[in-house]
């Protein structure tokens, strides 16, 4: 994730804050100087981090704090508060009222992902029970049409465009289509530019004053560090800005444009580009990510997730197996299954408080997964169900059946016990979260 060295600094400056016990001015001072160097390395703008480091410090410094049976929890929970606050404080949903078709445009440079960010927002609005029309507004990078026609067919939603027309009567056309079929959302993919220039940004006003859209969303690589808040200052004097959509977040940025860009434009981040595939973007949670760059986890996220995979029946019938002690090999398959739906293994360990810093780096092999479905479907049912009753000339047999090794059965075996006492212990976990509010720094 983006702000994997960001995070790992930050765990570090509070696990030597609470080695100490009680805490000093100096100790807080201290730690607050290396927060502020483990942000600048992140590439966040130099203004915001001084103005988080000088509220952390007024709310730190003081008495309550320092004299508090927790000190260093309670300083973690201040910086907390002010990052979410910096990642502009709480969730900003999009703005699709007004009378249909509701006009989206997406804008940005070349390079930052709209084409496909269009295909995203389209799936993502079909799925909550809209009907997109997606509009290909660019008219100057060659087959740029064509791959929002491709992008439109695998999200299932239509697709238009005018050859010969210029932009804005492109934009004003879709509209014109979406009202005629019945489409509610138009999503308008413009032309970018490797640079801003006036010429794009004089195309930009007079399309937006054409269709008047509801969201005019700016489409950000995070991977372009500080330079994604000139383009976002940029583009925001010129067609004022309703929101930003962040790319590339799953990658190797540093992250500093997703702490800047709500902090300096005053345009809230809306909506995360998590991964290449179409189904990979997510609302963009200001509380969430401050908790994530902290290292505390996200398991809100983490729940929808595994909502969004699982069928609701089968996940009924699995609580109350794992409620129950039933958890067996049958339903440990099932689980591996519905797991890869939800995303690549890394990203999910990310939002366990903890788990993510204690595994940093996953490399989940297909191959695996695959070589276990194989060794569970080559048992009996019997053995599915009881594993204990696998003995070694039962591990050959399986191995034998599933072209496998004995070794690899093995591995199998011990993978699902770690889990069944894992899935055991679920129930005292969920009791000391509810004692202890849910909240980590308590």
């Amino acid at each position: 994730m983006a702000f994997e060295n960001l995070t790992a600094r930050l765990v570090e400056v509070f696990r030597r804050l609470r080695g100490k016990g009680k805490l000093t001015e100096a100790d807080v001072n201290e730690a607050l100087r290396q927060v502020r160097v483990a942000l600048l390395e992140a590439d966040v703008n130099l203004q915001v981090v001084r103005d988080l480091i000088a509220r952390v410090r007024e709310r730190a410094v003081g008495e309550e704090v320092l004299a508090s049976l927790t000190p260093a929890q309670t300083v973690l929970k201040i910086v907390y508060e002010e990052m979410t606050r910096v990642l502009g404080g709480k969730t900003a949903r999009l703005d699709l009222g007004g009378t249909p078709p509701v006009p989206v445009m997406l804008v940005g440079l070349h390079g930052s992902g709209k084409t496909t960010t269009a295909g995203k927002l389209a799936l993502t609005l079909r799925k909550q029970g809209r009907f997109p029309l997606l509009v290909a507004a660019d008219v100057y990078r060659p087959a740029a049409p064509r791959q929002l026609e491709v992008v439109a067919g695998q999200a299932g939603v239509p697709f238009f465009f005018q050859g010969g027309a210029s932009p804005p009567v492109i934009a004003r056309l879709g509209l014109e289509r979406a009202r005629e079929t019945g489409r509610d959302v138009v999503i308008i993919d413009t032309a970018g530019r490797l640079q801003v220039d006036a010429e794009l940004m004089a195309e930009l006003e007079e399309m937006k004053a054409a269709v008047m859209p509801r969201e005019c969303l700016l489409v950000v690589d995070a991977m372009t560090g500080q330079e994604a808040v000139n383009v976002a200052r940029a583009f925001h004097e010129r067609l004022g800005l309703t929101g930003v959509i962040l790319t590339k977040l799953d990658g190797d940025a540093r992250g500093g444009a997703a702490l800047s860009v709500p902090a300096v434009t005053g345009c809230p981040v809306k909506l995360v580009g998590m991964g290449e595939k179409l189904d990979a973007l997510e609302p963009f949670h200001p509380d969430r990510m401050a908790s994530r760059i902290l290292g505390m986890g996200d398991l809100a996220s983490l729940v929808e997730k595994a909502e969004a995979a699982l069928e609701a029946e089968k996940a009924r019938e699995l609580e109350r197996k794992i409620r129950s002690q039933e958890f067996t090999l049958e339903d440990y398959l099932e689980q591996l299954k519905q797991v890869r739906k939800m995303g690549p293994l890394d990203q999910l360990l990310s939002l366990i408080p903890g788990l993510g810093r204690a595994v940093p780096r996953v490399e989940v092999d297909e191959k695996e997964l695959v070589r276990t479905e194989a060794i569970i479907c080559s048992m009996t049912r019997e053995e599915r169900r009881n594993p204990a009753i696998i003995g070694a000339s039962r591990k050959r047999r399986i191995a034998a059946g599933s072209g496998t090794s004995v070794q690899d059965v093995n591995r199998v075996l011990k993978g699902y016990e770690q889990a069944r006492r894992l899935l055991k212990q679920l129930p005292d976990m969920e009791k000391a979260m509810r004692k202890g509010g849910g909240r980590l720094w308590q």
